[in-house]
């Protein structure tokens, strides 16, 4: 068990309290234990109010983004707990008997859940996925991996199954990007994410070249859907959040089960982040590890991560440790990574936080260390970060639980695909590639020629793409463009030769650069080729590959 630093607790509580200032006296809300009323919670700024969701995410209904303040259902003690940090809270009646929701006339399709036709229920999530297998044989398997809790119990349930994305026809040692979504089942928009995100890959395999060297050389492993039991609860419109256990808090029937993203090995327990009251939004279960959901994760990341860390909180991973693991949550708009439970920097710290930043680049969220005003313990990302030394992170997806159809489909669709395909693209060493320049925009000026001919190859390197949220300190490692190279079918960890690229303005003296070369199709057999196209950055570090179809014919 981690110990906690009790006077750097104090001091961050107190720099908090400082920079908020001290909450206004008001009449002082009066509550029985136990009780819970719903409560506004202004914060002065964007900063304080993102900590406050990752505290108190449990406790959320709603945020209002322009006004600068959460509804969140509380008890006496959570009430405490704000204003203790300097964050004024007043009684709120307002708030709707149902969720806020868009209810157009257009949003009446019979399939999905009703009025939010965008979004799969996890029988429908299911059929998709074996839809996806049945006409990508190829490229897709759909896994039994365990059971939920209802299953093992005997009244129901579902199978927990993993989406497997891979050109299964190319053998060998891949690594493994993992996503799960749904944990929390009241979180609409992260099973449809993810399953949006599988339909994007084998769709466009062997039409887009990312995609297509992404699924050769790597393997994607998707569980859709984390916390099926209580998922379906929700898709009723309540704000469910645990699993359905029904042998925890029998005296309220609407509040059993077990938060399940309190439920993981790792730090179980470990520094008052969670809640041991069955009844609670975040109990934490009577052991670590003890809901059937969990035991199926915790039993996954070991099968297709190895071991790459000592399980302390002073270890680091290696430079080159390979995986990433992402769990999706909302609503916040955040790139999480670890620790949570502490407000100390893990021992990959340098490096979480550059992917990290690097994903909040593509979907313009906000990059921090995943603690808020108070702790969080035994949470998917701390677990196999900390148990595995795999690449960890939370996104919170999205700005509600019940996210609006059009929202999703105009925001928090095509702000995060490009973040889960870097993810893809990194996942061989996460620790390193982040650091180098990305390349874009490849592209040849000719597509299709006869075997012979010399074709000019095009590319932008970028060193820049980091994301710095408002406040927080840390410089990503940002230099002027040191090399570039393209590689022809064959990419470097499989044995092939870079050839180099030249700038295009004939020096390479900034931190974006265009880069082209001449590809000589001499003695290259007819048909598809690969070109896979990298740079470096002056300190030595290479980025992530972009890729262009090249078509040699008679």
């Amino acid at each position: 068990m981690k110990p906690r630093n009790v006077l750097v607790a104090c001091m961050f509580l107190l720099s908090v309290t400082f920079f908020a200032g001290p909450a206004p006296a008001a009449d002082p809300i009066v509550l029985a234990p136990g009780e819970k009323t719903i409560v506004r919670v202004h914060y002065p700024n964007q900063e304080i109010g993102n900590k406050a969701i990752i505290s108190f995410e449990a406790q959320l209904l709603e945020t209002n983004y322009g006004k600068g303040y959460h509804l969140m259902r509380v008890t006496r003690e959570d009430i405490d707990r704000l204003t203790a940090v300097g964050l004024r809270v007043e009684p709120d009646d307002s708030w709707p008997a149902t969720p806020p929701e868009e209810m157009t006339t257009e949003e009446t399709d019979e399939d999905g859940i009703p009025r939010y036709p965008c979004y799969r229920s996890v029988e429908e999530t299911f059929a998709t996925a074996e839809q996806i297998t049945r006409k990508y044989k190829k490229l897709a398997r759909w896994e039994d991996v365990g059971d939920s809790w209802e299953k093992t119990a005997g009244i129901g349930g579902f199978d927990m199954r993993v989406l497997v994305l891979t050109n299964q026809q190319i053998t060998g040692e891949k690594p493994d990007l993992f996503i799960t979504a749904a944990m929390h089942a009241r979180e609409y928009a992260t099973a449809e994410l993810v399953t949006r995100f599988a339909e994007y890959l084998v769709e466009n395999y062997g039409t887009d070249a990312d995609v297509t060297w992404i699924l050769d050389h790597h393997e994607i492993h998707l569980m859709l859907q984390t916390n099926p039991d209580g998922r379906k609860i929700a898709e009723d419109h309540t704000f469910w959040r645990k699993n359905t256990n029904d042998a925890y808090c029998l005296e309220d029937y609407d509040n059993r089960g077990a938060d399940l993203n309190r439920n993981f090995t790792f730090g179980w327990n470990c520094c008052d982040g969670s809640s041991g009251d069955e009844c609670s939004a975040t109990y934490r279960g009577p052991v670590s590890a003890s809901e059937p959901e969990i035991q199926v994760v915790e039993a996954y990341l070991e099968t297709i991560f190895s071991d790459q860390r000592t399980d302390d909180w002073v270890s680091p991973a290696p430079d080159d440790a390979t995986g990433i693991y992402i769990d999706v949550h909302s609503y916040g708009k955040l790139v999480l990574w670890p620790w949570g439970s502490s407000d100390d920097p893990p021992p990959n710290a340098t490096q979480l936080q550059t992917l990290g930043r690097k994903f909040a680049y593509w979907n313009d969220y906000s990059p921090e260390q995943a603690i808020g005003l108070y702790p969080t313990d035994g949470t998917s990302d701390e677990h196999a970060y900390g148990h595995l030394g795999v690449a960890s992170y939370c996104f919170e997806i999205g700005t509600t639980f019940f996210q609006p159809c059009n929202t999703f489909e105009s925001f928090v669709l095509p702000d995060n695909l490009p973040a889960l395909l870097y993810a893809a693209k990194v996942v061989r060493t996460p620790y390193i590639t982040p650091s180098g320049p990305d390349a874009s925009d490849v592209s040849l000026n000719m597509d299709t020629v006869t075997a012979g001919s010399q074709v000019t190859l095009t590319a932008t390197l970028d060193d820049t793409r980091y994301k710095k949220p408002k406040g927080n300190q840390g410089k990503e490692p940002s230099q002027y463009i040191g090399a570039a190279e393209y590689y022809i079918d064959t990419p470097p960890w499989n044995g092939g030769t870079g050839i180099p690229l030249q700038p295009a303005d004939g020096e390479l003296d900034d931190r974006v650069e265009i880069v082209t070369g001449i590809v000589d199709t001499m003695n290259m057999q007819g048909g598809e080729h690969l070109i896979f196209v990298r740079g470096q950055d002056a300190d030595g570090n290479w980025g992530a590959f972009s890729a262009v179809f090249l078509y040699i014919v008679p």
